[in-house]
């Protein structure tokens, strides 16, 4: 229904930010990260997505088109609603919960508020289970036997944090080009990646 917010940031609160637009607050629901990110009185903008269940609505909102993405990906688990998302994103970055994701550390989940060691293994089984059969964006190119999974070096490992995050084959082939895979650190592969697929 709606993609984006954009406006002056109203006021923020624990895990929500008001952006006015037009003399209309949107209260969206958001991590600490995206609320690191507003300051009061000054412009901003959230990627939304509009949460419906039986008589309630809500509005999650978020700085980055990667995070909103990772909380779709994360909702769409059996057993995780959008409290235990917004923990999970608060506490990790995208492609730090992507490397966890494809790294089967349950450890980095359970870091999040409220988040205990079943539902961060169900997170893990489900999202890879996923990405194996190619339904996180660029499974197959990359694996989708499962390779993807079990990465052999941080080229493959970057790919499949990428695909986990629902970017497709030639974007990610396009992202990976020319950066130094063996030199640079797994996560700052995947980092200068997002930079350019957001350019």
């Amino acid at each position: 229904m709606y993609d984006y917010v954009s406006g002056t940031v109203g006021r923020t609160g624990p895990y929500l930010a008001v952006i006015d637009c037009g003399g209309v607050g949107y209260a969206c629901r958001t991590t600490n990260h995206s609320l690191a990110a507003l300051r009061k009185g000054e412009a901003g903008k959230l990627y939304t997505y509009l949460h419906i269940r039986e008589d309630v609505m809500e509005l999650y909102g978020f700085v980055t088109e990667e995070e909103r993405s990772c909380f779709q990906m994360l909702i769409g688990v059996s057993g995780v609603g959008p409290k235990a998302a917004l923990s999970i994103l608060s506490s990790a970055t995208p492609e730090g919960l992507a490397l966890s994701i494809i790294k089967g550390d349950e450890r980095a989940l359970t870091v999040a508020q409220g988040i205990g060691k079943k539902i961060a293994q169900r997170i893990i089984l489900e999202l890879k289970d996923q990405l194996a059969k190619g339904q996180l964006g660029g499974g197959e190119a990359y694996g989708g036997t499962g390779v993807t999974v079990l990465p052999e070096n941080k080229g493959s490992e970057a790919a499949a944090a990428l695909a986990v995050l629902g970017y497709g084959n030639a974007e990610i082939t396009v992202a990976l080009k020319g950066l130094d895979v063996d030199q640079l650190p797994l996560e700052e592969i995947i980092r200068q990646a997002l930079r350019r697929m957001v350019k």
